[in-house]
């Protein structure tokens, strides 16, 4: 596993839900317009 360091405001744990032909992660609503980025800390399993 690598290891990456990133400066921010908040920190949240989810898990990526599938929808349609993707996949989401859900964020609160007041991070609507913010940057944001996502690591994925495990690995990917086909359900």
């Amino acid at each position: 596993m690598d290891r990456h360091e990133i400066e921010g405001h908040e920190v949240i744990t989810g898990t990526v839900k599938a929808t349609g032909n993707g996949a989401h992660v859900l964020v609160p609503k007041d991070w609507r317009g913010a940057d944001v980025k996502i690591v994925r800390t495990s690995e990917a399993t086909d359900e």
